[in-house]
């Protein structure tokens, strides 16, 4: 079977990934939280449903070559109908979702597909900062820790941690987080989890939690066995005494614009082109499958970088 080149933006971007927003609803309130971008929380009746999230998966799947598909929130796991949205996708080369992790030793027995990797949100390691960041009440980051052995011994794998940098609040855990890494790696197999450190992206007036993350990658780069980078966004992958740190730097880094080839889709049914947009959102609700192809083909055309070189 010939293998469908993907759609390119006016940029010359090509799209390769769908990032799906499932639900705005999250069971936490970080203080970071961007909520993809998407300006208004929706309600649970407005959420995309599950008939039309694989319709598009399938539709861009067979059309436009998409072959990987990330899941979002809010927190997915929220969506009763996870288990069935994830059961009725077809094959794919890469599927991932992400998740605060509260729910994940409870929910992921009930999460079957072959290819699904998962993604939890950790940025500390201490009981008291836990809780000032995401609002949990006491003693819940054992429960994160606990979904986190069950996502492994499950085989989940290469589960990713990602942990979001806050000056003055979390950016002296560093290491702590990569020792924790290394104990994982040890129970679970080399290479078992990965940490993502991810810089703080302001959409709430936050900017002076936001860390140098590009003083962080020198340190990185300096100490590090090996470096690789990633297609997507070119990412840098350090490798540091077996535990891989990947660094995800989107702040006025026009490389990481430049290499994006993802196409997101919000809880209530849109392409988004860009996630600090919200002014070229195309409609696709309820959209024949030629519907659904031609604004694809419309969303492609508004992509641009949002920071340009």
């Amino acid at each position: 079977m010939t293998k469908l080149k993907p759609l390119k933006d006016p940029w010359g971007r090509e799209i390769r990934s769908l990032r799906i927003s499932l639900t705005q609803r999250c069971n936490l309130n970080c203080i970071y939280c961007h909520h993809e971008g998407e300006k208004h929380q929706k309600k649970q009746n407005q959420e995309i449903p599950l008939e039309m999230v694989v319709r598009i998966v399938e539709v861009l799947k067979g059309a436009a070559g998409i072959e990987r598909v990330k899941f979002s929130g809010g927190e997915p796991l929220l969506r009763e109908d996870l288990p069935d949205i994830l059961a009725r996708l077809p094959d794919l080369r890469d599927l991932s979702l992400t998740t605060n992790g509260v729910l994940l030793e409870e929910i992921a027995p009930l999460l079957h597909h072959q290819r699904l990797r998962i993604n939890v949100s950790l940025d500390t390691l201490k009981e008291d900062r836990y809780t000032r960041i995401t609002g949990a009440p006491p003693k819940m980051l054992s429960r994160i820790r606990s979904g986190i052995d069950k996502a492994c011994e499950l085989g989940f794998l290469p589960l990713k941690l990602n942990f979001v940098l806050l000056k003055g609040v979390n950016d002296d855990e560093i290491w702590d987080m990569v020792s924790y890494i290394r104990e994982l790696n040890e129970k679970w197999g080399e290479g078992s989890v990965i940490l993502q450190l991810i810089e703080l992206l302001d959409f709430g007036g936050i900017e002076g939690l936001r860390a140098d993350l590009k003083v962080i990658e020198e340190e990185l780069k300096a100490i590090s066995d090996a470096m690789r980078c990633r297609e997507m966004h070119h990412r840098r992958k350090y490798l540091i005494d077996g535990v891989e740190v990947e660094v995800v730097r989107p702040m006025d880094n026009s490389e990481f614009c430049a290499n994006c080839n993802r196409l997101r889709v919000t809880s209530d049914g849109k392409f988004k082109p860009c996630l600090l947009r919200d002014d070229n959102l195309v409609e696709i609700r309820d959209l024949t499958d030629e519907g659904i192809m031609d604004a694809f083909v419309r969303s492609l055309a508004l992509r641009e970088p949002f920071f340009k070189g």
